[in-house]
């Protein structure tokens, strides 16, 4: 299994990553993609990719630290290494008060100027997507960007299946995380009943977002992806050893992990 997502640089996580990765694949996951909020981190996340095999990373800035650091030199120059394998994750976040709307959109607006010039360059990768009650916002931004919608994914999906359609119609893909296991979260579990199979993802987010039966275990790991698998497979009516095979596929390709790691 592939956890597509998590923040081994967290403050909850980062002082026992060797653990944290050794617990992982003993439960039988063979990769995860460590996620960028800042440039710094993005710098962090690099570093520990480049000393496990299996882990890999983004470059990016959250919507929600779009008023702390960022330098774009530095994200090109993560984004450069073949150990990284996606920009991001990058979007808006309408949940909170703060950072305030207008900062985000100006963070949002370099984010994707400095991809669009890293594709000119010859540089392409996927886009992993932060999208908190601002489906239209984004996919009006992203519709006017110049990047292939096909390479967006919107991890962590929370909305149901208008939501999801919406997406899904823009071309993009999604990726779910313990939320679908949560017995309060019927309309994402409706959500992951109609996403293709080839544009379906896991996740953990870890260190949020521990999936049930572990709910208040904290912090998450990724380990506790297994849990998120067995719910896709059974909401979408498959075997479990079919949707893992299903969601590394998916994962492998879109994220060009090929020939990489374990």
């Amino acid at each position: 299994m592939i956890d597509t997502h998590c923040h081994l640089t967290s403050d909850a996580l980062r002082d026992r990553v060797d653990d944290v990765l050794d617990a992982a694949r003993a439960e039988g996951v063979n990769g995860v993609i460590s996620v960028a909020v800042t440039s710094d981190d993005a710098r962090e996340a690099l570093a520990l990719a480049e000393r496990h095999e299996d882990v890999w990373c983004t470059a990016g800035v959250h919507p929600l630290y779009a008023d702390g650091e960022r330098d774009w030199s530095v994200v090109r120059e993560v984004a450069a290494s073949p150990r990284c394998v996606a920009w991001g994750e990058l979007g808006l976040d309408n949940h909170y008060e703060r950072p305030p709307r207008e900062l985000q959109d100006g963070v949002l607006a370099e984010q994707i100027a400095c991809i669009e010039s890293a594709a000119d360059d010859g540089l392409v990768m996927p886009v992993v997507v932060h999208c908190r009650d601002a489906f239209d916002e984004l996919l009006a931004v992203f519709g006017a960007a110049r990047l292939d919608p096909a390479r967006y994914v919107f991890h962590c999906f929370s909305g149901g299946p208008e939501e999801a359609r919406r997406v899904l119609d823009f071309g993009a893909s999604i990726s779910f995380t313990g939320i679908v296991t949560f017995k309060n979260a019927t309309e994402v579990a409706e959500a992951a009943k109609i996403v293709p199979a080839d544009r379906i993802m896991a996740e953990t987010d870890a260190p949020y977002l521990t999936p049930a039966p572990h709910r208040k275990v904290w912090p998450n790991e990724p380990r506790y992806v297994v849990h998120t698998v067995r719910r896709l497979a059974e909401v979408r009516g498959v075997a479990a050893e079919e949707m893992e095979r299903v969601l590394d596929e998916n994962a492998t390709r879109f994220f060009g992990l090929g020939g990489q790691g374990s």
